[in-house]
């Protein structure tokens, strides 16, 4: 039976679960995500996870009950850049998240909350450069984010609220990608508990 892309971010959720957990290396993970975004059937999303305790492979990749998009995605895309030179910027409250985000500070600070946010697309990318600046981006708790930018004398990191749920997010919620590059600063972001818009 073919994949859906419910099915590879299931599995790619199980496997996140295993890094914070310690069974697997960061090396590992991006390695079995090639093989799980790159299946085209169930049966290609089993071996990712088949030498993880606790999980049953059989059933982790069933395909979704339900396969209704969430109903944040959709909408015109807002804003694809906040820049803040000396100054600072902010993308928060309702506002339409495009596939591709572009955020670079400069002596300055950006804020971009996407907790009441939409989605133009399922799948979106924020690209984020602090120089001697600081990005501060809040999700929510219920999408799936991947976070792999490089901090050089500076720190890109990502964070899990306290009151952020412990649940892997719902089949079928927004991914938001997050990478870029923090140079004598910071982009630093953290799951919350969702915001309604």
């Amino acid at each position: 039976m073919r994949a859906s892309n419910a099915d590879r971010e299931r599995v790619a959720q199980i496997l996140h679960n295993a890094l914070a957990e310690g069974r697997i290396t960061v090396q590992e993970l991006e390695e079995r995500l090639d093989s799980v975004y790159a299946a085209k059937t169930l049966a290609e999303l089993e071996p990712p996870i088949a030498d993880l305790p606790e999980v049953s492979a059989g059933t982790a990749v069933q395909p979704a009950p339900s396969r209704a998009v969430d109903d944040r995605i959709g909408g015109t895309p807002g804003s694809q850049t906040s820049i803040a030179i000396m100054s600072g910027a902010s993308r928060k409250g309702n506002w339409v998240v495009p596939a591709q985000h572009n955020s670079f500070a400069f002596w300055g600070g950006v804020e971009i909350d996407l907790r009441s946010a939409r989605f133009a697309q399922r799948s979106s990318t924020i690209t984020a450069v602090a120089i001697m600046g600081g990005i501060d981006i809040v999700v929510p708790d219920d999408i799936v984010v991947e976070v792999t930018g490089i901090g050089f004398m500076g720190a890109f990191e990502s964070r899990d609220d306290p009151a952020a749920a412990a649940t892997p997010p719902p089949p079928g919620a927004p991914v938001v990608r997050i990478n870029g590059f923090a140079f004598w600063g910071g982009v630093s972001v953290t799951r919350k508990p969702r915001r309604e818009p």
